[in-house]
């Protein structure tokens, strides 16, 4: 694709998603000049500037924060199936906007045009969860060990939900938080990462037409922009009962004690540190695929991205040729050409990371078997664009304990099952983990309660990649927050027991009397 047509097709995803060539304001995603500082969005693709939005000042966070609290009373009482239905046509805009949105998405972040469609397409997905979900918001019965007394339970909103979200996912996660907050009758406010603010324009854009078309408040999604200083306001508002902040985990451990510390709720998606574990048993085809996208899958700045390869010492040497020639036929280059596997890092700060890494791999005794570097010349000339590497390591290593955000693979020589499976628990993290093999035994002992303590285990198939019908979250230092399927819903609402005397007399529980 030659730089003209990319700009093109730049100018034209812009129209397409309502957004001009002047600043973006906050609640709502309107085109309207904010009192607050400029942040300016550069595309790591081109080191282009792609445009500007105005960080939220106090008082526009005021006038927001009122937004969506008037926008609740109205919200919260639709029947749910009804806000299914929103959110259903949302998901409809969705399909309609995937190839603009699925390429904004690729231009501001850097990741491939097809895992940007792929990030569309979540959000489509989970639309289609939260909606029939809106049927499914479910409570239990109990037997009343009293006479003539029904208990139940039953779920409420839980007011106004707080979106925090990273660079790496700049829309998915999103909407994880907000489809599923939004059919339990929450509204949501987002912050978007400042390193990618426009994809949250966007977003607001295509829903407030929606919420337009069916004369509902605005309130009900709004966003604001900023750096940490705008998630503060979030994080330390008791109007605010839950915060969903994706991140790293030096910014859980601030975000999870801030909110605790007002009793709120908070939702931790964190760090990862990810292994695949390969058998003698595996399938070595199978096994490259899973390894090397998960390895260099969006730049490897994915919280999934497979950091480890736990290899078993009699097929090492094996493992080790089929990724150097399936590394050999990579190619690096501008994410909206369909040709090239891998576009650049977000920034030359997580430039400088990869750089620092490669050199405490060497000082902490490793090598490298596919050396590391900067993409120089026609191109390349935003800085961002980097080689992925592989090193030879020991799991023990502190750069290995660590998660760098980037395409760095690790190999480990492992003896037997129990190693490695204590090597792949021996991080902080606990994020996704994957073991390869055909073997029952094998696969069984890696799922069991002595196997891999991640939130995700995965046989056969790489770290990297989760569907939404499954609950999506780790353990450790990855935070214990669970979004998207299963029975995340939950944590959008407050529980509520129900206890209803439908006979002539009030027993008490537990056979006390109290007579007079």
């Amino acid at each position: 694709m030659s730089e003209t047509a990319t700009a093109i097709d730049v100018r034209t995803m812009f129209k397409q998603l309502g957004i001009g060539e002047i600043n973006h304001g906050t609640s709502t995603g309107r085109q309207t000049s904010g009192e607050g500082e400029l942040i300016s969005s550069f595309s790591p693709v081109d080191g282009q500037l792609i445009g500007k939005v105005t960080t939220t000042t106090p008082a526009e966070y005021e006038q927001v924060i009122a937004t969506a609290q008037n926008a609740y009373t109205t919200w919260r009482n639709m029947p749910a199936p009804k806000r299914g239905e929103i959110v259903r046509q949302f998901g409809n805009q969705l399909r309609e906007l995937k190839e603009p949105l699925g390429m904004l998405v690729s231009y501001e972040m850097g990741k491939s045009y097809q895992e940007g469609l792929g990030e569309v397409q979540e959000m489509i997905d989970i639309c289609d969860f939260a909606v029939g979900l809106s049927r499914q918001l479910y409570g239990l019965t109990m037997h009343s060990e009293r006479p003539g007394h029904r208990m139940y339970e039953q779920y409420h909103p839980l007011g106004v939900v707080g979106i925090i979200s990273a660079f790496n996912f700049p829309v998915a996660v999103w909407s994880w938080n907000s489809a599923l907050a939004w059919v339990c009758g929450d509204t949501c406010i987002w912050k978007a990462s400042e390193k990618a603010p426009l994809c949250s324009v966007a977003c607001q854009n295509i829903f407030r037409k929606v919420l337009e078309d069916n004369d509902l408040p605005e309130g009900i999604s709004c966003i604001v922009n900023g750096d940490y200083k705008v998630g503060e306001m979030m994080t330390t508002d008791e109007r605010v009962p839950l915060i969903s902040a994706t991140g790293s985990t030096r910014m859980g451990r601030i975000v999870g004690a801030t909110v605790a510390q007002r009793f709120g709720k908070s939702l931790l998606e964190l760090g990862g540190n990810n292994a695949i574990i390969v058998t003698p048993n595996a399938d070595l085809k199978m096994t490259t695929i899973g390894a090397v996208f998960g390895a260099v899958g969006t730049c490897g700045q994915r919280c999934t991205s497979t950091r480890r390869l736990i290899i078993h010492e009699s097929i090492y040497n094996q493992v080790k040729d089929q990724l150097l020639s399936a590394y050999g036929q990579l190619r690096i280059g501008n994410p909206l050409d369909q040709n090239n596997h891998i576009g650049p890092l977000i920034d030359t700060d997580a430039v400088n990371t990869y750089l620092k890494a490669i050199e405490a791999v060497k000082e902490q005794g490793g090598s490298f078997i596919v050396e590391g570097g900067v993409l120089e010349g026609e191109g390349y000339e935003s800085g961002c664009y980097v080689k992925p590497c592989i090193a030879e390591v020991k799991n023990e290593f502190a750069i290995v304990q660590a998660e760098t955000f980037a395409p760095i693979l690790y190999l480990i020589k492992y003896t037997d099952l129990d190693e490695a499976i204590a090597m792949q628990n021996g991080v902080k993290q606990g994020l996704s983990s994957a073991i390869m093999t055909t073997n029952m035994r094998e696969a069984e002992q890696f799922l069991s309660c002595g196997g891999s303590d991640c939130g995700i285990a995965n046989v056969n198939i790489g770290t990297s990649g989760a569907e939404i019908g499954g609950a999506f979250g780790g353990e450790k230092e990855t935070g214990g927050g669970r979004e998207s399927g299963s029975d995340a819903w939950k944590v959008y609402m407050r529980r509520q027991t129900n206890t209803i005397n439908y006979s002539h007399d009030l027993p008490l529980a537990q056979g006390i009397k109290f007579d007079f």
